[in-house]
């Protein structure tokens, strides 16, 4: 039998890669992070345990590529179903929606990356791979939106996406979508009609309170 070809062989680690990735989300949708060991990965995706410390440093790691690359297929689809020369704005609505959805539909899995993220001693933020994806399309996105700068408007989105998802995830204390989701479209000057509302019409905007 020929030695399989070096295209072949990175073909290969591709897929592997993405069987991790996507048991990992599939086992945080159930049983939470705290309760998904990295056998329990390897176990679901159908390979041998000693190949996750091969394609990813940890546990940790793992989730926020697979975090990562769930959120950037999600944007993928929700932008391919746009009609073919759908508008910078239509985009943007549907980029935002898609974000905020993730929050609703993978509740487990935002909960977890947001923490592990945002916890300074599990480790500084990683621009892997999946994460780049996920910024050139929204940097994209932006540019085509026309910010003036769009790696520094990707910076503020971002925060603002992350911000929306803490928002309507916050055990406890959640917030309805719907105002989470006109803060953000106000910012970018976006009708609510766009994207995918949650309700028909935008929620009102609060009076603040009288100063004293």
């Amino acid at each position: 039998m020929a030695p399989r070809g070096d295209s072949v062989n990175e073909e290969m680690r591709r897929r592997s890669r993405r069987r991790i990735m996507r048991a990992t989300v599939e086992l945080v949708d159930q049983r939470g992070y705290a309760g998904t060991t990295l056998t329990d990965i390897a176990e679901r995706a159908g390979l041998a345990r000693g190949l996750l410390s091969y394609y990813f440093d940890g546990k940790r790691l793992l989730m926020q590529s697979a975090t990562h690359r769930m959120m950037h297929q999600a944007l993928s689809t929700a932008l391919d179903e746009l009609a073919p020369g759908a508008g910078p704005e239509d985009r943007l609505a549907r980029a935002i929606d898609a974000v905020l959805s993730l929050a609703m539909d993978h509740p487990r899995v935002m909960r977890s990356h947001l923490a592990l993220i945002l916890d300074p001693d599990t480790g500084a933020f990683v621009q892997d791979p999946e994460q780049q994806r996920l910024g050139a399309i929204l940097q994209g996105l932006l540019r085509d939106w026309g910010a003036p700068d769009p790696p520094a408007e990707h910076a503020v989105l971002r925060s603002a996406l992350m911000g929306g998802c803490i928002g309507v995830l916050l055990p406890g204390a959640e917030l309805p979508l719907a105002p989470i989701r006109a803060d953000l479209f106000r910012r970018y000057d976006l009708p609510w009609h766009l994207g995918r509302p949650p309700q028909p019409l935008p929620p009102e905007r609060e009076r603040p309170p009288a100063r004293g």
